[in-house]
């Protein structure tokens, strides 16, 4: 039996993950569930703890953490957010974020092409190093002679170990984003670990576009990409306007893994979404992604496939909530996803 952590966290994201974890159950295939509902942003005002020891190591034991959101309005410290998700992802060694991109129903695009392709395609974004490695610091804060310096860091481990993910999973092509005509000693790092990823799979179509390029073309030709790969900062960026042309961040899935160890770390990327709580207008469809993302991870390969012919089917009947343009709460589309599984 496989144990999976749950946490629901802030926002929305007890209400979406409660549809995920439903849905899972529903398919009978004996996952164990463990809730971690003290980590918030509730506690964290509290007591000034994000998450404790003993939890980090609970969960490094289990391996896998299906996660709602992290946000709280009235937490103003990044410490917060940095303490959970960038610690998970640091301390467990989640070097590959990964967010696929797949338009479930053409009508949600905001693209108008005559394309008759359609976008498929996934950031392979470095997790664990560049801009959000936190080194760095503040001179004279406060006054008008305030300086501010954050590092942006890679390392030959790091980015040849993300690269060559990227091209393990490629089915057609991979295109390598930096911006190493102005950030000069990490591009030439990126450059030099691409073009030896590049020799190892000639069978492979390889690319490279900088950043601004890069954004400029998935706004012209999404569909011509098929895996992105890129460092800590721009992966964020980019990811978020994948999923933006692909139906938006209310069906948009992430995994945060370590293909090495094992470990997982799955959460839709739509945040804690504070304005709606409560309202029933949360979009579980993401949750329930992140969880098929999950169950491919684990070796249910037919149970994920599953889910997200579930999702499509309602999102093509419209039994969906408001944002995707249909008329059922979190909990009813919630219902109609498990009903299409079974």
């Amino acid at each position: 039996m496989q144990n999976i952590v749950v946490i629901p966290g802030d926002g929305i994201g007890p209400e979406v993950t409660e549809e995920a974890v439903k849905v899972l159950q529903e398919l009978g295939i004996g996952l164990e569930f463990t809730f971690m509902e003290d980590i918030n942003g509730g506690r964290f005002l509290e007591s000034g703890v994000a998450m404790t020891d003993d939890e980090l190591e609970r969960i490094r034991a289990a391996g896998t953490v299906l996660f709602g959101a992290v946000g709280d309005p009235r937490v103003t410290s990044t410490e917060y957010a940095r303490g959970v998700l960038l610690r998970m992802r640091t301390e467990l060694d989640l070097f590959v974020n990964y967010r696929p991109a797949v338009l479930l129903d053409e009508r949600l695009s905001p693209l108008r092409t005559e394309s008759k392709r359609a976008i498929d395609c996934a950031v392979v974004r470095e997790n664990t190093e560049g801009l959000y490695s936190g080194i760095g610091g503040t001179l004279r804060a406060g006054t008008t002679d305030e300086v501010a310096i954050d590092q942006d860091v890679s390392t030959y481990l790091g980015v040849s170990r993300v690269i060559e993910y990227a091209y393990s999973i490629a089915r057609r092509s991979v295109c390598m984003v930096d911006k190493s005509n102005a950030v000069r000693s990490g591009g030439r790092l990126w450059q030099r670990c691409w073009r030896e990823a590049r020799e190892r799979h000639p069978d492979l179509d390889s690319s490279h576009l900088y950043v601004d390029a890069a954004a400029m073309r998935l706004v012209t030709d999404a569909p011509s990409f098929d895996v992105i790969v890129t460092n800590n900062s721009y992966g964020d960026i980019l990811s978020d306007l994948t999923a933006e042309l692909a139906g938006g961040l209310g069906t948009a899935a992430s995994a945060n893994i370590n293909p090495v160890t094992g470990a997982g770390l799955y959460e839709p990327v739509h945040g804690s979404a504070p304005d709606i709580v409560g309202k029933g207008l949360a979009n579980p469809a993401g949750a329930v992604l992140s969880a098929a993302l999950m169950l491919r991870d684990r070796g249910f390969t037919a149970e994920a496939d599953a889910l997200r012919d579930a999702v499509r089917a309602t999102l093509a009947a419209r039994r969906c909530t408001p944002d995707l343009g249909g008329t059922l709460t979190t909990r009813e589309a919630g219902a109609a996803i498990r009903a299409a599984v079974s």
